[in-house]
């Protein structure tokens, strides 16, 4: 049951399609404080936990920390921070005396005092009184995820395709280098999808160009990789290039499509190409406009992208800058004393992002002038539902790849995320498998972080053991900056350990493929956490390090440096399977509780529930070429098992087809009562 409350007049984020009636009353189990801001406040028990809030730092129980709502190009994922990329706000209190979701619709930044100012009292204050409300109970915790998605509509579904490994890097600057990728990867017989273009691909970082003089026949290049099975991804940025004779500035301009200052005039700030302008992607008609503009790269054979920079990002606005610059001749004028030096440190270091700057800049909605940070957290949402809805007008019968930095609930209609600049860290390891439930809930099911970080420098055996868990991530992709090391697989001297891990992905796909594919249709989650499954057990509620793949897999990652294996929780009897590449597997049975495990850097683990089944299929160089014409099955069948194994195209939107269905079943004896011929058991 949902029921929703409004406080104010609400700005409308269309992050939800299904439309309810206001309720009458008394909100319950919420203090509502109306005073000089208003605020919800609600009594936890001690053993209460809190999940959801999307994308963010710390855990997947989040008390016990202040989080904040404000989409923010953070490269530094620490403990300390309150905010990320992201903004979805959305969470479930679970406790034994009660359990319930809350989602506020709300454009503007939003504190989540979750246990932080006082241990058993959760605070949620959004900026302004202007909000909906909407408070979700069910029976389970599943349960009340299903009803909130019903509520902001279907998940996004990538092609195929985009399910197998993809390798991107800040610096393939030229055709060669691309070429280059691709070849070491095919020599070392290490499977790959797609490879992620970064800024370097455009002229002058202009968004929609090609720079000619290192990718002289995009096409062509993109021609040659498809019929190899690897697609190109290019990256999108927000801010528009302010330039005479450029085409996309000058009709922005001359259509009034970018956002303006308080007198009227376009807004300047600086990102990768310099002075640039930002689209007003609240409008309407601007956001047809630069969703077209995708075409451009449709065109010469593009089927996937990747926004970003879309919070948006921020180097400067010339006003504040200029603010600097005064500041900076004042302080030359004396001696820099302890205070004075950390004030110039400071002002310097918070020239980008500056806070001030989101208030200078204004979006046309519906003929009102409506100021920046009022809608902030809107602005990469509709960044990327400008591509999704100009899509799926363009190729109604066909999937492309999207996938952004910035989002909020809504976005999960139109398109994926990546995690953003995360770190070469072994914590970021644990970060990455924290995140993927709490996107989950919030309607993301395509998502992954960067595969052995963006920054910083990696090392091999990290990079291993980040693959491993990639392998069970919907978008595997492994991705770093510029001016840190290479880390493509065949960089290191181990490149059979990782051959080995990768091709556990692309013999896994029937399976993972079919998980996905269930909850985006079932409005359901990919990834959940223990204690989802197993709301009566504790010590399962407790576990932070492992994750429920699918309904029959469960996970427990190695994430430790120099860490020979781990211990794990089984809440039952569980089938462990240990693959060294796709071909050589072995399996035992576990009994349930707590048990050691060694793990080789090169070795992917997995546990199967009893009476489950996980379908495979032999790898292959790519996701085009998995033969799933013979299929074998891994299960743990203590009595009778049963599988619907979930099959289709790769491309199509037929999502709902009858045809894409197959159910498997088995007898504890091995014994097949499905009418599918492809079935082993394995």
């Amino acid at each position: 049951m949902i029921q929703k409350y409004r406080f104010g007049t609400p700005f409308p984020t269309e992050s939800v399609v299904k439309e309810l009636e206001i309720t009458a009353g008394t909100l319950p189990y919420l203090t509502v404080s109306e005073g000089d801001s208003l605020s919800f406040s609600y009594r936890m028990d001690a053993d209460d936990a809190v999940y959801g809030l999307g994308q963010n730092v710390r855990g997947i129980n989040k008390r016990g920390w202040l989080y904040r709502s404000k989409n923010c190009d953070e490269p530094s994922h620490t403990e300390e921070k309150n905010s990320l990329y992201a903004t979805h706000n959305f969470l479930i209190v679970s406790g034994k005396h009660r359990t319930f979701g809350l989602f506020l619709d709300y454009s503007g930044i939003v504190s989540f005092d979750v246990g932080y100012t006082h241990l058993d009292t959760l605070v949620i204050t959004p900026e302004d009184g202007n909000l909906d409300l909407y408070l979700i109970e069910e029976d389970s915790l599943l349960a009340i995820v299903k009803s909130f998605r019903g509520l902001i509509g279907k998940s996004y579904i990538p092609p195929k395709w985009a399910f197998g490994l993809s390798q991107s890097r800040w610096g393939y600057a030229s055709e060669q280098d691309v070429r280059e990728v691709a070849r070491r990867y095919h020599e070392n017989h290490l499977p790959l999808d797609s490879i992620c273009l970064d800024i370097d691909y455009m002229e002058r970082y202009k968004d929609f160009t090609v720079n000619q003089e290192t990718f002289p026949d995009l096409p062509k290049l993109a021609d040659d990789l498809k019929k190899e099975g690897i697609r190109l991804v290019p990256i999108i940025d927000a801010g528009v290039k302010i330039e005479e004779g450029y085409d996309v500035y000058e009709e922005g301009v001359r259509e009034g499509y970018f956002c303006k200052r308080a007198d009227g005039s376009n807004f300047v700030a600086g990102v990768w190409p310099g002075r640039v302008h930002f689209p007003d992607f609240l409008q309407p008609k601007a956001r047809k406009w630069f969703g077209e503009k995708y075409q451009r790269l449709i065109d010469q054979g593009i089927e996937g992208f990747w926004n970003d920079m879309n919070e948006p990002s921020i180097f400067y606005s010339e006003e504040h800058l200029n603010e600097v610059f005064d500041e900076i001749d004042e302080l030359k004028k004396q001696e820099l004393d302890i205070d004075s030096f950390f004030h110039f440190q400071s002002i310097v270091s918070g020239i980008n992002n500056n806070e001030s700057d989101y208030r200078r800049f204004y979006h046309n909605v519906n003929g009102k002038m409506v100021r920046h940070d009022a809608i902030h957290n809107l602005y990469g949402y509709n960044m990327t539902r400008a591509a999704g809805e100009s899509f799926l007008t363009r190729y109604p019968d066909k999937r492309l790849l999207i996938y952004s930095r910035s989002s909020c609930i809504g976005m999960h209609r139109y398109a994926g995320i990546w995690c953003g600049d995360n770190n070469s860290w072994w914590s970021h390891i644990l970060l990455a498998l924290q995140m993927m439930p709490s996107l989950n809930m919030v309607g993301i099911l395509f998502c992954g972080s960067d595969i052995g970080g963006f920054l910083m420098n990696t090392t091999e055996d990290l990079s291993l053991r980040w693959h491993a868990l990639g392998v069970f991530t919907p978008l595997m992709r492994n991705h770093s900056s510029r001016g840190t090391r290479e880390q493509e697989p065949y960089q290191f001297d181990n490149i059979e350990m990782f051959r080995r891990v990768i091709s556990v992905r692309y013999a896994l796909l029937p399976y993972l493929y079919s998980e996905f594919m269930k909850a985006a249709r079932n409005d359901g989650m990919y990834a959940m956490p223990l204690s989802f499954i197993y709301p009566e057990d504790p010590l399962a509620c407790d576990v932070e390090d492992q994750m429920m793949i699918g309904e029959s897999i469960m996970i427990a990652p190695v994430y430790r440096q120099n860490a020979a294996g781990r211990a794990v929780y089984l809440p039952e009897r569980m089938k462990l399977y240990r693959f060294r590449g796709a071909e050589s597997v072995t399996s035992e049975i576990l009994e349930a509780g707590m048990h050691y495990l060694p793990v080789a850097l090169d070795e992917v683990i997995f546990f199967v529930r009893p009476n489950h089944l996980v379908p495979c299929c032999k790898g292959a160089d790519c996701v085009a070429d998995l033969d799933e014409s013979t299929l074998s099955l891994l299960g743990f069948v203590e009595t009778e098992a049963s599988y619907t194994l979930y099959h289709d195209d790769g491309f199509s939107r037929e999502y709902d087809n009858p045809a894409n269905f197959t159910t498997l079943t088995l007898s504890a004896d091995g014994t097949k009562t499905a009418s599918d011929d492809r079935i082993t058991l394995l």
